[in-house]
């Protein structure tokens, strides 16, 4: 196996990227700007995308300024409004993978779903299904946010009428006229739910926690504004640095009071929603960030709608006309929507991965997931994470720690071929220090407090969100501290391999 490495030698380690999304194709570009073209870039999927392939339910946008939601190095003055719909960025995406000359490097329906490395060649083997493949370097671009969460309710499978989780939408059935029950009430239901009730005869939401909803400030671009960017590039840079530094300022809500948050977001609901109970229903009872606040326009008129209701009542069983709560009311419906988010917490999932001496990655993440600055695993060489563990945001752009990640792996892929090593292995002790001080970010901030969200796991260990401000991860992964890992060189791994068969030759 080690001639597989000699033979690229030329161009460099062999690099696996997994995922066809933002993540992935960042990195890609990374190491062409590098000069690295041995890679290639594992897609379950047909298309590019990721998450912007995956959720097409209506009125699915993005809650992200798109001045902050596009790639640094590839501004578009030809967007026409301030948030911007997935279609739209999964075009934009489409477009990149064209000028930068990634689509040959996709091998698209290819979701590796098991991996293992090999110390004595420092080569990954990557299976998926009966094929197999092999690189010196692996790039995981899964993303947290392309598995969709089931919830775990009684007689769900007995349901005689259409049903789909919101990821997964069917854009095949009527829903005009329909009773509509949308089990959950997060980041997708915010948004599909004002759609649909423009046509449903009724809409139900059973909720299991209110969310803090504030206005989005949605807005044309003026003619001038899109022909000054296409005159002088420089000046969208300009609005790309205010968006990302009024990001960085709302990093202070999620570690002090958010009354102000509080006070707008209920002088909202209630210009819309006249009902007491339903406000009630609707009101919080945690503080502002805990759980993911939400941006929308058409929320609070949506829900101000006599045919648009809120339970809140638990759900104790799925029957085949509907719905039962917990206090016995059974309510009849035509189509079920869960809107029940995705599995966050099983980063990797359900891949399954093993590193030095066999060792599994779920054994090391019993505990929750955790990686130094996010992105590499102690005992798993060779190995990067992009959106790991820690590395989501409450308050600023994940492109933004993305563009970071895939700079920080270009820059150890070409330590790998400078130095001639079979592979680097970040120290536990460095990534112990790094958890640690996440950890304690974490621990001052409202992502900590008492709800339940998908940035936590079961036990309450916060493994999603980044606590900090995001220049802070800028500044710690501008460049990688080689000094934090172990590097071994192949020069010295092939003299070892020598000795041990001489030794043996001896004995013989």
């Amino acid at each position: 196996m080690a001639l597989a490495y000699d033979a690229q030698e030329a161009e460099g380690p062999v690099v696996a990227i997994l995922g066809a999304g933002v993540a992935g194709i960042c990195t890609a570009i990374k190491l062409k700007e590098k000069g690295f073209t041995n890679f290639t870039i594992y897609e379950k999927a047909s298309e590019i995308g990721g998450t912007w392939r995956e959720n097409t339910y209506p009125g699915c946008s993005c809650d992200v300024p798109l001045h902050m939601y596009q790639y640094s190095f590839d501004m578009r003055p030809t967007w026409t409004k301030k948030y911007v719909f997935a279609a739209d960025i999964k075009a934009y995406l489409e477009s990149v993978v064209d000028k930068y000359g990634l689509r040959g490097h996709i091998r698209f329906n290819t979701e590796i779903d098991d991996a293992a490395f090999d110390e004595q060649t420092g080569m990954w083997t990557l299976k998926s299904g009966e094929q197999t493949f092999e690189a010196n370097v692996m790039a995981a671009g899964t993303g947290q946010l392309h598995r969709p969460a089931w919830p775990n309710i009684p007689g769900r499978e007995t349901f005689q009428g259409d049903n789909w989780h919101s990821a997964q939408w069917n854009h095949s059935v009527d829903l005009k006229g329909k009773r509509i029950a949308v089990i959950g009430n997060g980041a997708s239901a915010i948004q599909f739910v004002p759609e649909i009730a423009k046509e449903a005869g009724s809409v139900t939401i059973f909720q299991r926690s209110a969310s803090w909803v504030l206005p989005r400030p949605q807005r044309e671009f003026y003619g001038w504004e899109k022909a000054l960017y296409r005159a002088l590039p420089w000046t969208i840079n300009i609005q790309r640095w205010k968006t990302y530094w009024f990001g960085e300022l709302l990093y202070r809500t999620f570690h002090t009071s958010g009354d102000k948050l509080k006070e707008a977001a209920i002088k909202e609901m209630n210009l819309h929603v006249s009902d007491p109970e339903k406000r009630r229903k609707l009101t919080p009872d945690y503080e502002p960030g805990c759980k993911r606040v939400l941006f929308a326009n058409d929320w609070w008129p949506a829900m101000g709608k006599d045919h648009v209701d809120v339970v809140t009542d638990g759900i104790s069983q799925i029957t085949p006309s509907g719905i039962r709560t917990r206090d016995g009311t059974e309510r009849a419906f035509d189509i079920i929507i869960y809107s029940t988010g995705f599995d966050t917490t099983h980063f990797l999932g359900p891949m399954t991965m093993k590193g030095l001496a066999g060792r599994d990655l779920k054994d090391a993440w019993k505990t929750g997931a955790e990686a130094h600055h996010g992105m590499t695993v102690s005992g798993f060489p060779n190995f990067f994470m992009l959106y790991g563990p820690n590395t989501n945001l409450g308050h600023n752009s994940i492109i933004f720690m993305i563009e970071c990640q895939a700079n920080y792996i270009a820059q150890c892929v070409e330590k790998l071929k400078k130095d001639n090593l079979l592979y680097l292995d970040v120290r536990p002790e460095a990534q112990r220090a790094s958890n640690e001080r996440v950890q304690a970010d974490n621990a001052n901030s409202v992502f900590a407090s008492g709800c339940t969200s998908w940035y936590k796991t079961e036990s309450g260990k916060v493994t999603n969100n980044w606590a900090n401000y995001t220049f802070k991860y800028w500044w710690r992964t501008r460049r990688p501290d080689f000094n934090e890992f172990t590097l071994r060189s192949r020069t010295a791994s092939a003299q070892g391999a020598a000795a041990g068969g001489m030794q043996a030759a001896a004995a013989d």
